[in-house]
């Protein structure tokens, strides 16, 4: 056991100017021995000495050697590896599977900046494999391990670097560079950057509350955030045409084709979110009733200038994985982005799509549990399907420059050229905001393009409303 005192005192924050700037000194003693520790901010050197205080308040031991607290050196005495699993642990119910697969993702690179040696180590996939399907994903952690995870496991836990490595600035911008590549050293997108570095603050604030740490080690170091852009790419947005050609591609695909035209069709005239329409239930679609014709004997569609229905959005269904889910199925069960629970958004639906949705219930029926889109074996729609069917279209109808580029690449751009023709054609945005499920300053930021191509018309309709002045 370390030698300690009771002797303690604290002295006022002292600030140091110097030519490479200015700097926070705190200052105490601990029996005749004076320490000192020089932060970067006044704020966290104040945190620091208010942390000293109040230990010493509580009549804690400091001790002759380091000059902290001895509380804090039991405290400290954990691996990174223990600390990030007792932390997912802590944070684990209540979250999205989505963001439980994203920590401990972003979490396993930052374990890669972080090995007391390099000698011994296992194959760096089976490391990744073993953190994130096992060790870093709190249900299971303690399954059935295969031998060689096991012994990966094991020599983890032994050579992750003790969590109060992280004080040091020079091991902190080490990990906050590893989260912000990819394996192969290339950077990732901004966004996955500024998110990997939120995940790491959250993580090592908690490190912070549980005693582990003084002061969260991130605000040490200097780190410019990557400029994210948060405008949409008009390149990526196909135009109706395109789209066209795209579904009746994919409906002449077979076996699935068919039953995916009215999927596809959904996304881009209601601007439902993919997991929104893989999870919509015919009790939430609300269409006009046909009429029955007795000259013609057979039920017709109603008028088309009358035939519009809605949508309600109710819960949808990301595909995660069925491990990071609670109830063990590959989609996770959510309310919709941006939603409270049990909050729900309606979306218009138009006269084309009303009249493909009856056809469509008239030649599939209803999937299990209600759904309107389900796959040939009568399950949910798997993600693995329709994108498969979106690829395979996309190959056949675009030119190959346009394969290379952003055109529609995703599912997901079907959403974004619906959002972006209701903004063209003038209808508000906020109730374009609404029908989207986005808040305003979400819709005007990433959407700015699309309105500010309109400024001469909208100049025309603002006269127009002042005349007979």
């Amino acid at each position: 056991m370390e030698p300690s005192s009771y002797d303690v005192k604290i002295w006022e924050t002292r600030k140091m100017k110097r030519k490479k700037g200015t700097t926070y000194n705190v200052r105490w003693k601990v029996g005749t021995e004076v320490q000192s520790k020089t932060f970067p901010t006044k704020a966290l050197a104040e945190s620091y000495r208010s942390e000293l205080r109040s230990a010493a308040n509580r009549g804690e031991a400091f001790s002759l050697i380091s000059g902290i607290p001895v509380s804090w050196l039991k405290k400290e005495e954990v691996s990174w590896y223990a600390f990030v699993c007792k932390y997912l642990d802590e944070h684990w119910k209540g979250v999205s599977a989505n963001h439980r697969k994203d920590r401990a993702r972003i979490l396993t690179d930052a374990t890669e900046a972080l090995w007391k040696k390099e000698a011994g180590k296992p194959n760096g996939n089976l490391i990744r494999n073993a953190l994130q399907r096992w060790s870093y994903n709190t249900g299971h952690r303690d399954s059935e391990r295969p031998p060689e995870i096991e012994a990966v496991i094991h020599w983890i836990e032994q050579n992750t670097v003790d969590l109060r490595a992280l004080e040091n600035p020079s091991v902190v911008r080490a990990v906050l560079t590893r989260v912000s590549q990819r394996k192969d050293g290339t950077p990732v997108a901004a966004a996955s950057a500024v998110k990997a570095r939120r995940v790491l603050s959250h993580a090592l604030d908690y490190a912070v509350e549980c005693g582990h740490l003084p002061a969260n080690p991130l605000s040490l170091v200097k780190w410019k955030a990557p400029r994210v852009s948060r405008e949409l790419d008009r390149t990526s947005v196909p135009n109706p045409h395109q789209v066209r050609s795209l579904v009746d591609a994919i409906a002449d695909q077979k076996p699935s084709g068919p039953r995916l035209k009215a999927f596809f069709s959904t996304l881009y005239l209601t601007g439902l979110r993919p997991e929104e329409a893989v999870n919509l239930k015919w009790k939430d679609v609300h269409l006009p009733q046909r009429s029955w014709e007795p000259q013609a004997q057979q039920w017709c569609d109603p008028d088309p200038a009358e035939d519009w229905g809605d949508i309600v959005v109710r819960e949808v269904a990301p595909d995660v994985g069925k491990r990071w889910t609670d109830s063990g199925h590959q989609r996770d069960r959510r309310q919709p982005k941006g939603r409270a629970q049990n909050e729900t958004r309606t979306v218009p639906c138009p006269p084309q799509l009303s009249r493909m949705l009856r056809q469509h219930r008239d030649e599939f029926g209803e999937g299990p549990d209600g759904l309107v889109f389900f796959g040939v074996h009568g399950r949910q729609l798997a993600t693995c399907v329709y994108r498969l069917a979106w690829n395979r279209a996309r190959r056949e109808v675009l030119t190959e420059a346009q394969q290379e580029g952003p055109l529609a690449r995703v599912p997901y751009d079907l959403r974004r050229a619906c959002v972006s023709t209701w903004l063209n054609e003038g209808i508000s945005p906020a109730q374009v905001a609404a029908w989207a499920g986005h808040s305003q300053e979400v819709l005007l930021r990433v959407y700015a393009k699309c309105i500010d191509g309109n400024e001469e018309r909208d100049k025309r309709r603002g006269a127009s409303g002042f005349e007979g002045f």
